[in-house]
């Protein structure tokens, strides 16, 4: 049986093969047959590393080293040196790279080869023992720290003795001398260490090296970086080695090393970007031992270098079609590449240098759209930190809504409307947890941050929804709001400090840090219409306001998916007019209340569909249970605990005053009294407690076990079916007045949290109703739409049902995703979500990344069920995944329509639907 192929030459390789070779291998082997002067090399499969890692007995297969010997037999008849030879000697790197670029996470050893035999035919080859002892001396640190784990400090140490010793401060300043004494000091660190000499045999070398190489694999760095970045063993199972001639920049003035990228990675201007060194190693440009010239000055110093490394930079591009991130070796003026890779770039670069390649001719719009990942548009969209910051954070939670902002901390949101508001100042709301009727906060703030809450929470959909930037769950900082201060270890944060939060990161700091602004570029707005003219998934928008959906337009979005009208009520004008109808103790105070909100709904409305119009708006009725429009049990009770110390003290000043007018009846005296009673109005006193009392009484009559499956949705709507009313009016009302100014508009009324056809039924004859008195009211024939939201599992399972009522369906998978798997949001992501995800339980946080194979599930039978009663049914997603790639990637998949995001992932979601659309082409 013949033994598996386990090595490859640069000459044989498959470069497109980097599961097998890894990238680096395989871009090794692909330069080399197209005709790159790369110094003659091969590789070490990444299946031999899986096969090593897997064995008990740490040996490498067998068959290894015997094809290894083969093919180093082939270098040193290409190279006419020989491995090992004292006269001649062939001197090798070897170096990691797996199928996914993980730089600097594992292991490269230089100059491997060397030994004292070899060091002298260096030697007298070069006439230089200045640069032999300079390769010895890396080849013996890097040998001992990869191979044999000895400590970098212990040779840094004798290092800088000798560098004393000699009077230098640079490396560069040491004689041939001093390194042959660094050198020796070296190799008996190595024993010391090891307990055993410096292998002299350069087989014995390569194997132990080959080892190191494969298990720094299984080294921390090099699994926390997979683990950060979510590199799966389908994306990449093991490294190759790469085993290539060495050539030296250290060779003298004539010689250089140097890494560089065809574009710039930070602009994408269409220009060479980079670094090098002359007489240096490639360790030396990112080590930091050297500062390195930019590549511009290569021109001035190795003209004719500077003409073959442009040549380079062409051929690279021309052959990948991809910028590139290469490096490259001068020895004695002959230019060698080392390595390429993709360049990793920011979003504003890829942008631009998508667009500008297919102006080109390097690829097309289909290829310009599928190599950006959508999720990096979002660092074009918010404004962020500068990058260059080094100031350390204070605490760290969720990153719950990205971009970045810094203010006072201010602790509630009345506090935060006067000063952020009304006094133009720039702040940070800070609470333990937000709810719904801290929305005037919100739009006060420059940025929220919460102790408690995840990135589902309210505070993290509200602010995304704003394009503000949020931290949640930073469970570190212990908010006291009756103090007004917070406490983060030893640091207190008092009201009207300044601090600075990264939604990206979730990192806190004290202070103003300094921002970076977003671009929305020419390119970009390009880029984002060629996705629209691929697409099939149109992108619609969550918005609340006519500003909000003003915003939308900007990023681009195809309607209104969702329009919760539960945040109007919010609004500072319209929140006691709730809480009036709330209170109210029978039907007429109810329907009083609503009576003065149905003009402000209605004005709403109707600014909404003038902002969108002809687009679609899709309104949902009243959501959630209405005691979240109220103060919670606790702020009531000290609310009155403290009007009621102020009644008895209004009282006393009241008594003070009567008593003052009967000493001093004069007109002094009068005015006195009276202007004591004004200090406080006895009268308003009263009033505030009577109210104050009123909603306590309301709020422990509607609190509920458990208010997310509680009274809410459409259950609120049969129960006061006067909400609902007021609503559907107030919608038909505004799209008659739109109608009757011949303005071109599609409302779209939907019902939450519908679980049977008969809620349904119960509300669609509200709404017949309704428009039949609307039309006849204001002689216009209204046009909308009528459906349902599906976020109950009981609604999956009986669309077909649905469908009978329902237009349209519109799944909200926040909601169905905390049903379906019956957990408590905030909870599981604050408890235990992330200990499940790192442990592998669960892949993703299912409020993040739609799960598939539940909720998706589900979603793919509603889909069906509906479809075969009616199949022009329109379906989309207004939950939260609306925005993701991967999510909206399964919509694609499943049929939708479409998908509904905040308007800042509006531009992400439009190149996500192109990227699904194109690698799924519907028939």
């Amino acid at each position: 049986m013949s033994q598996p192929t386990y090595v490859y030459s640069f000459k044989e390789g498959d470069g497109k093969d980097k599961q097998l070779l890894g990238g680096k291998g395989a871009n090794l082997c692909e330069m080399t047959q197209f005709g790159l002067n790369v110094p003659p090399g091969f590789v070490i499969t990444t299946a031999t590393c899986l096969d090593y890692l897997d064995s008990s007995t740490q040996q490498l297969p067998e068959g290894v080293m015997a094809q290894v010997r083969a093919q180093m037999a082939a270098v040193e008849a290409e190279t006419g040196k020989g491995f090992g030879d004292a006269e001649n000697p062939l001197l090798v790197s070897v170096r990691s790279g797996s199928a996914m670029s993980m730089p600097g996470m594992m292991d490269t050893i230089l100059n491997l080869g060397l030994n004292t035999e070899t060091l002298q035919g260096v030697i007298a080859q070069t006439g230089d023992e200045r640069f032999g002892y300079d390769a010895y001396r890396r080849f013996i640190q890097l040998f001992g720290k990869v191979a044999l784990n000895v400590p970098d400090e212990l040779f840094d140490a004798e290092f800088e003795a000798v560098k004393q010793n000699a009077h230098v401060t640079a490396d560069v300043g040491l004689s041939g001398a001093d390194l042959k004494e660094i050198s020796e000091r070296f190799l008996t660190v190595f024993q010391n260490h090891t307990g055993r000499p410096f292998p002299e045999d350069p087989y014995e070398q390569l194997e132990i090296a080959i080892k190191a190489v494969f298990g720094s694999w299984s080294g921390k760095r090099a699994v926390d970086y997979r683990r950060e970045f979510k590199i799966t063993p389908d994306m990449a199972n093991g490294t190759a080695v790469n085993i290539c001639t060495m050539v030296f920049g250290n060779r003298g003035d004539d010689s250089a090393t140097g890494v560089a990228f065809t574009r710039n990675p930070g602009t994408g201007e269409n220009k060479l970007y980079g670094e090098y060194l002359v007489n240096a190693q490639g360790e030396d440009v990112v080590a930091g031992i050297r500062t390195p010239k930019p590549i511009d000055k290569l021109a001035d110093e190795m003209p004719e270098m500077a003409r073959q490394l442009e040549q380079l930079r062409q051929n690279l591009e021309n052959h990948y079609h991809e910028i590139q991130d290469f490096e490259f070796t001068i020895e004695r003026g002959i230019l060698y590449c080392l390595q390429t890779r993709n360049g990793k770039m920011n979003a504003i670069a890829m942008v631009r240098t998508s667009v500008e390649m297919v102006d080109e001719g390097l690829i097309t719009k289909e290829q310009a759209l599928l190599r950006i990942d959508p999720t990096h548009l979002e660092q074009m969209l918010y404004p962020r930190l500068n990058p260059h910051n080094r100031i350390a954070p204070v605490a760290q939670g969720l990153p719950a809504s990205p971009g970045a902002a810094s203010g006072m901390a201010i602790f509630d949101a009345d506090r935060a409307e006067i000063v952020g508001k009304q006094q133009g100042k720039e702040i940070i709301l800070l609470r333990e947890e937000t709810k719904p009727e801290d929305i005037h906060g919100f739009f006060a703030a420059q940025g929220i941050l919460t102790s408690r809450g995840g990135k589902t929470s309210h505070a993290a959909v509200v602010a995304r929804g704003m394009g503000k930037p949020c931290v949640a769950g930073a469970e570190g900082i212990s908010v006291d709001v009756q103090r007004r201060e917070a406490r983060i270890g030893d640091h207190i944060i008092s009201e009207g400090d300044i601090i600075t939060i990264d939604g990206s990161s979730g990192n806190v700091y004290l202070g103003t840090l300094e921002k970076v602004e977003p671009e929305f570029t020419e390119e970009l707005n390009l880029l984002l219409h060629w996705a629209d003219e691929v697409s099939y998934l149109r992108v619609m928008t969550n918005a609340d306001t006519a500003l909000d959906a003003t915003r939308a337009l900007r990023y681009g979005a195809q309607g209104i998916g969702l329009c919760r009208t539960e945040r109007m009520f919010n609004a500072t004008d319209r929140l006691p007019v709730v809480i009036d109808m709330i209170v109210a103790e029978d039907e007429a105070q109810r329907q009083a209340a609503l009576d003065r909100l149905l003009p402000m709904q209605r004005a709403d409305f109707k600014a909404m569909f003038e902002v969108m119009a002809p687009k679609p708006v899709t309104i949902r009725l009243l959501d959630p249970p209405i005691h979240e429009f109220l103060p919670s049990e606790n702020q009531l009770e000290s609310d009155l605990e403290r009007l009621r110390h102020l009644s008895n003290s209004v009282s006393g000043l009241t008594v003070l005053a009567n008593s003052m007018m009967l000493l001093d009846n004069s007109e002094q005296g009068k005015d006195e009294a009276a202007s004591m009673r004004q200090f406080v109005d006895e009268h308003l006193v009263t009033q505030a407690i009577e109210k104050k009392e009123l909603m306590l009484k309301k709020v422990r009559m509607l609190t509920e076990t458990n208010p997310m499956l509680g009274h809410r949705g459409v259950r609120l709507g049969i129960t006061f079916p006067e909400i609902y009313s007021m609503q559907v009016r107030a919608i038909l009302e505004a799209t008659a007045e739109c109608a009757a100014k011949d303005m071109e508009v599609h409302p779209q009324i939907m019902v939450p949290q519908v679980c049977t056809a008969e809620e349904l039924h119960h509300v669609a004859t509200m709404v017949d109703h309704i428009r039949e008195e609307v039309e006849r009211e204001s002689g216009q024939k209204l046009n909308f739409r009528f459906g349902t939201m599906i976020e109950v599992v009981r609604a999956c399972m009986r669309a077909d049902s649905l469908v009978e009522e329902a237009e349209f369906f519109s799944f909200g998978t926040n909601d169905l995703t905390q049903a379906t798997f019956s957990f408590s949001r905030e909870d599981a992501e604050n408890k235990f979500l992330p200990m499940y995800n790192k442990s592998g339980i669960l892949q993703n946080n299912p409020f993040e990344v739609l799960d598939e194979k539940g909720v998706g599930k589900l979603m793919q039978l509603a889909v069906q069920w509906g479809r075969e009663i009616k199949p022009d049914l329109s379906v989309g997603i207004c939950g939260e995944h609306g925005g993701h790639p991967a999510s909206i990637d399964f919509c694609h998949r499943i049929g939708l329509n479409y998908v509904s995001c905040s308007a800042p992932r509006v531009p992400v979601a439009r190149l996500a639907t192109a990227h699904a659309s194109l690698k799924h082409p519907r028939a």
